[in-house]
Parts: C-alpha cells; structure tokens; sequence
C-alpha cells in the first residue's frame, strides 16, 4: 500500500532539536512548535489521540511539514519565539514583542555600564543573549559585579566634567562595589579591560574568569572564611555549567541571506536562511538535478537569484561557504569565525539533513532513483568503468584453526541478494592459510560461473589487505579474468582499500555511502562465513559424540536433538526419558554408554 506524503515525512525527520511548521493544502503556516527530538514530537501528533479538539482540527489540515534544525532546545525555544512573532499562525498563541526575552547590555559609553534589558536599540551597545530564564540574567550580573568593580550611576563621564569636579564618589565606591571612575580614580584603559573580560564571560570564554574565582575562593578558604568561599564555590559551578549565548539570534547580524551548498553525482541541495534585525525568521532547501557537469558554484548562483526573487528579498548583504559572483549591488562575505560562521555552519546542516530526508524517502517512494544514485557514487569514489550493479565479497572463517571454510556474499542494485550467497568448505589447504584459501574460494567460485554461464559481477572485494588480494589476482589470472572484473581488497585496520599493483591506498571518507556499502558487504560476509563456521563445528562435535554409541544411526540422533536440543542434555537424561523418545532397546544402548557403571 503506498504511503502519503506526510507519512514519508515522518519516517526521515532527524532526532535532533528543532522547530516544525505545518501548512495546510494552500500553503498557509498552520502551527510553529519546537522539540527536543523532532522525530518524536511531530510523529505524536498522528499517533495519538487528541483529547482537546482544536488540535484534532489542526491535525486533518495538515498537508505539508516542514523543520528547521539546531544545535540545542534553547535555540529551539527562541526560534520558536522568533516565528511565531513573525507570521502569528493561527493556531499558536500570539507573543507580544513587549514581553520579550531578556539580554545582556554593555552601554555604548564611556565607562560603559553593564544592565540587563528586554529592548534591543541600534547603536544602544553590544547585546548578549537573549537568554531565556532572568534567573539566569541576574546570575550572570552577580558573577560579573562580584568579580569586577563597575559603575552603577548614569552620569556622563567626560574627561572635561571629571577634571572639573562636577561628580563626587558614591556609597557603592565607599562599599568596594566601584573604583570612582568619576573623581578620576580609574582610568579608562584600566575600566576598559575589566569590560574586555565581562565581554569574553558573556561570549562563554570563562577561562579567565573561573581562574580568578578559583583564586579567590581559596584564598577564602585559607582566611578561614568558608561561608565566602562557598558562596564563590556556587558561582563556579553555574559558570562551569552554563552555555553563555545563543547561535541563532544575535543582533549584529541583521537584514542578512544565508546560502549553503551539498551535493553528490546527480542532485545539489541548497539551504537558504532569512535573517532580519538578528532573528532567523525562515529557512528554505532547493533542491537541483544536475544535467550536465556543473560546478557548485554554477548552482549556488543560479539558486541564489532564484530564492532571492521567490522570497522577494533585498539584503544588501549574504554569507555563503566561497566565492560568488552576483553583482556588485550584493556584499558577499564568506564567514571563518565568530557568529557568522555558526549561522552559516547552521545553513549547511540543514542542508545535510534535507539531503539525508530525501535520500530516505526516495528509497521508500523510488527505490530504481535511489539504486542508480548509489551505482554513480560508487563508480565515481571507486575509479571503475562501470556502474557496481553486482559485487561479489569474500572472507574467511578458520577460527582456532579449525574447519576452514569461506563465504561469499552477493549485492545487486547496492541490496544484498541473499538467494546468491555461498558457502565453501576448503578442500585444497591444511591448516589455517588465509593465502591459499582465498586463492582456492575465488577460482572455484568463477570456474562454476563460466562453465554455468552465469553472469559476472563487475567488482570483487577481498576481505583482507595486499596479501589476500595478490593470492585471489592468481586465480583470476588461471581464469583469465584479470582486468575484466575490477577486484580491490578491503583492510580492517584503517577500512583500506587496495588495487592490483598499486602499493598506495585509497581512503575513502568515513562517512561516504560508499565505504558503508563496502562495509555492510565486508560485515554480511563475515556473519554468513562465522554462522557457517560454527554450523560445521557443531556438527562435528556432535557426530564425534553421538555416532560413536553402538547402534545409534542418524535418525535416532535427529530424533534425540529434537527432544532434548544438546548432546550434553542427552547424556544427562534419566533412562525413562529417552525410552518416551526412542523406545527400550536404543534408550538402554544410550543410557549404558553414557553410564557406563
């Protein structure tokens, strides 16, 4: 039975923090809600059921889902905040921008005060924040007055009206909390630094600061002072423990574009975040098939102007991963550091997340896309002439030197093709030689292929480093079949991967589709060649065992195995049970063997 849109959707959302909007069949935002796992959240809403009618409503008008993920649930809380003030969907609460989060000021000044506020001016200072609790705020100002000495007072500390005298210190300069910087006793560079600290403490640099606590509550402690240094002790703690800023808002960055690019073989996707007066307020994926060789480059421009005129934008300004070129109306920055570079990191994982989606729901919609998405890769990361359709792996089980044998397992279309796989047992070695024995397995496995007249596939993989795969050449050679079937061998160690006479490797990327194909064939072909193993080994020891008792033939043991499930259980059974299984005479031969006295 095929599935709607909506439960596709639901099967390829991350697990990580997020924000989930529903539209309903016209486009038009229904709901904004935030989640800690977005997988778990938006799938409750069609799973259970929902007392409140409202919601139910809600739940029939959705026709589309989309999300937005970060890097934390507070981030989730404030984007949340930011959307729902933006677009007021109808069925969210309305938030009124006078009851917004709080943040952190340090005064455009001079000797700059520090406050917290829940209004944000242009050129009012630098902001810090939003933070999401005041708990959290006044924590923060206790830390910093308890460590620096600032100014409270909202005089006008020009150098002209200190030298004349016009201010006079305060109770707070008489109760140690300020320097009287306005009779001139501290100088502006000296006040400068102790802003230059708050600013790394706000920025979540602690570093310093937790120096300068731990210094001072030891030397509480050796004063005898431990109610003090206890106190300073609590402050550490929160300090340690605390996150000091936001990536998603900051409000320098305002009226801004952000684009990002990831591609494969055949598709790019690429991420556009919205970001106005320092709020992301929308998020956007593109994505393009590729009909010719074009560059990323080529892409990220032809999808800017696209989203730009779809979202009638006109930023003057937007930060993409390199170099574009889009007229000299446009500032291009391209981000290294600082909060720029975490809002474009943020484009590029939405991007990733989308591109993994899709990737998930072609497999359940379009699984012949997905198959020929896979073949491309694989051809491109591995060198070959061909598309991999069918790959063969081989490995070898002869644990504690026993029973050797080998297994080889079968991929068609990058699925394993279980009615193809084979065991062998090794006829031509003794003893554990993983050489030989792979040199025995690959000649046997493609002599039965040419004389059947089956079909070959076009990659071998070895299970093993440059010495398994130079024994499996030589069987090729003896068939003729070097250089028509591309064979590359895979070591455990560093996941290795070697040709035919080339001493260097090639690593792949440990995240690429290709290296985790090559390894689920490497691990399938172990599993199938260890279960194989152990079946031989089993049987052994119980034919070593069990046939040894006189009179005792192969259909009594089946019938005994049947019953009791282990030799060891059989050789434990009263006389009386193994009569109910296998009548007088052979249960008192069985029963005697085992008994001898």
């Amino acid at each position: 039975m095929s599935k709607t849109p909506i439960e596709i959707q639901l099967k390829t959302l991350p697990s990580n923090p997020g924000v989930y909007q529903y539209f309903d069949k016209d486009g038009k935002l229904l709901y904004v809600g935030k989640a800690k796992n977005l997988k778990k959240r938006v799938s409750s809403y069609f799973t259970k059921n929902h007392e409140y009618g409202k919601t139910r409503v809600l739940v029939k008008k959705i026709a589309d889902i989309k999300h937005i993920v970060v890097e934390t649930e507070t981030d989730a809380l404030l984007l949340e905040n930011n959307l729902i003030k933006k677009y007021q969907p109808r069925y969210n609460v309305m938030l009124k921008d006078d009851k917004s989060y709080p943040w952190i000021c340090i005064k455009n000044e001079r000797f700059p005060r520090v406050f917290s506020t829940r209004r944000v001016f242009k050129n009012g200072g630098e902001y810090f924040g939003p933070y999401t609790s005041m708990k959290t705020v006044s924590t923060l100002l206790d830390l910093i007055r308890g460590l620096y000495q600032l100014r409270t007072c909202n005089y006008d500390l020009t150098q002209e009206k200190i030298d004349a005298g016009k201010y006079k210190v305060c109770l707070e300069y008489h109760l140690g909390n300020c320097k009287g910087p306005c009779e001139g006793f501290q100088s502006v560079e000296n006040y400068d630094e102790d802003i230059q600290s708050i600013r790394q403490i706000l920025k979540g640099n602690f570093k310093e600061s937790l120096n300068q606590f731990k210094s001072q509550m030891k030397t509480f402690a050796a004063n005898m002072q431990f109610e003090d240094a206890q106190k300073v002790k609590e402050k550490v703690e929160v300090l340690e423990n605390y996150q000091a800023k936001s990536t998603i808002v900051n409000p320098k960055i305002s009226n801004v574009d952000v684009f990002s690019i990831v591609s494969d073989e055949s598709f790019s996707y690429i991420n556009f975040l919205q970001v106005s007066f320092g709020s992301i307020i929308g998020s956007h994926t593109l994505e393009i098939k590729k009909k010719l060789d074009e560059t990323d480059k080529d892409l990220l421009e032809l999808a800017i102007t696209e989203i730009r005129q779809r979202f009638n934008s006109n930023s003057k300004e937007i930060y993409v991963p390199f170099e574009v070129d889009l007229g000299s109306e446009i500032k291009i920055t391209i981000p290294k550091l600082g909060d720029k570079k975490h809002i474009l990191d943020l484009s590029i994982r939405n991007a990733k997340y989308y591109r993994m989606e899709r990737f998930k729901q072609i497999k359940i919609i379009d699984p012949d896309r997905h198959a020929n998405r896979i073949m491309a890769q694989m051809k491109s990361d591995l060198r070959l002439n061909e598309e991999p359709r069918h790959i063969e792996c081989f490995d070898n089980s002869n644990i504690q030197g026993t029973n050797p044998v080998a297994a080889c397992v079968v991929f068609k279309n990058g699925k394993p093709s279980k009615k193809d796989y084979r065991h062998f047992n090794i006829k031509t070695v003794e003893g554990p030689d993983d050489f030989a024995s792979m040199e025995e397995v690959v000649y046997r496995r493609y002599k039965r292929l040419i004389d059947e007249k089956q079909s070959l596939p076009q990659l071998i993989i070895i299970d093993g480093g440059k010495g398994q795969l130079s024994s499996s050449l030589k069987s090729l050679d003896r068939l003729n079949l070097r250089g028509k079937i591309a064979i590359i061998g895979i070591a455990k160690r560093l996941e290795e991967l070697f040709y035919p006479n080339d001493p260097i490797p090639l690593y792949l990327d440990k995240k690429s589709e290709t290296l985790k194909i090559i390894q689920q064939l490497r691990n399938e072909a172990h599993r199938f060649g260890i279960e194989h193993h152990r079946n031989r080994r089993s049987k052994n020891a119980l034919n070593t065992e069990l046939e040894t008792i006189p009179g005792i033939g192969d259909k009594t043991i089946v019938e005994l195995l049947k019953k009791f499930k282990s030799a060891k259980r059989i050789s434990n059974a009263k006389l009386d049970e193994l009569e109910a299984v296998v009548g007088v005479s052979r249960a008192q031969k069985i029963y005697n063997y085992y008994n001898p006295s």
